[in-house]
Parts: structure tokens; C-alpha cells; sequence
């Protein structure tokens, strides 16, 4: 058999974020890889490790989306080794996010850690927040 194209799996990346702008959590758990070495940072809460914690992530974040869709993801980076790849992007998509009946714009930076399991690449992290613009600087105070 031969490997999955890795632009192929970024691909299905970006149909599953589309599914989550929907209130749909399936398609972005099938990308994570069943090994509990996983982790997801949502813009939702803290980082999630292992398996069933990021699937229960996955659907608590599909849940405050609803009618929405990925518009264009810019490609910032892509590094790829044996096994091993990061792709750095900005997701724009639009959705209905909480409450709210309003559509809201959303863009998010994101970074995807994928591994090649079995000729299939397979997500091992993601981390996606909405920081894509410059912030002032924020003082440290150490106590």
C-alpha cells in the first residue's frame, strides 16, 4: 500500500474543521490518531491529552458552532520529515457561534502535528486560536 499523501490528510483537516463550524465533531475525531499520546488546544478551554479526552474536546467545541463553514485557509509553513509533519495555517470560516443568531467571522492560527500510522497520516496535535492579528504587549508580574 502506499502512504497517504500528506496534502491529502490536510485536506480532510479542513473538511472536518468545515463539519465543527457545523456542530458536527465526527469527521475531526477520525482524524486523531487512536494512540493516547494526542493532544488538542482549542480556543474553548485548557490543552487536552489522550485519546478520549480530545474526542470529548472535539464535541464540547463542535457545540458552540452551528451553520457554519471554512471560507479559505492560507498556508503560513509545512515541514515534513520520515513519519513526521507540521503544518502551520490561518483558518477563515464563518458560524453561528453560542447563543448567538448572528454569524460570526472566525479566523483561527493554527498548528496540526500529524504522524504516518499505518501508510495513513493521522493528527497527533492541533492547536487553533483565534490570535491573528498583532496584540499589545502584556506585562508579566511574578510574585
Amino acid at each position: 500500500m502506499v502512504a497517504e499523501d500528506l496534502d491529502h490528510a490536510v485536506e480532510r483537516s479542513h473538511r472536518a474543521v468545515a463539519a465543527v463550524f457545523r456542530g458536527d465533531p465526527g469527521p475531526a475525531k477520525a482524524l486523531f490518531s487512536d494512540d493516547d499520546d494526542v493532544t488538542l488546544g482549542n480556543p474553548f478551554g485548557p490543552y487536552a491529552c489522550g485519546r478520549k479526552k480530545v474526542e470529548e474536546t472535539i464535541t464540547g467545541a463542535a457545540s458552540n458552532y452551528r451553520d457554519g463553514d471554512v471560507t479559505g485557509v492560507e498556508l503560513i509553513a509545512k515541514y515534513v520529515s520520515d513519519g513526521l509533519a507540521c503544518v502551520v495555517e490561518v483558518e477563515r470560516g464563518h458560524a453561528k457561534v453560542g447563543g448567538n443568531d448572528q454569524t460570526a467571522t472566525l479566523a483561527l492560527r493554527v498548528t496540526s502535528v500529524f504522524r504516518l500510522e499505518h501508510d495513513v497520516w493521522k493528527l497527533v496535535h492541533r492547536h487553533a486560536d483565534p490570535i491573528t492579528t498583532p496584540r499589545p504587549a502584556v506585562s508579566v508580574i511574578s510574585r
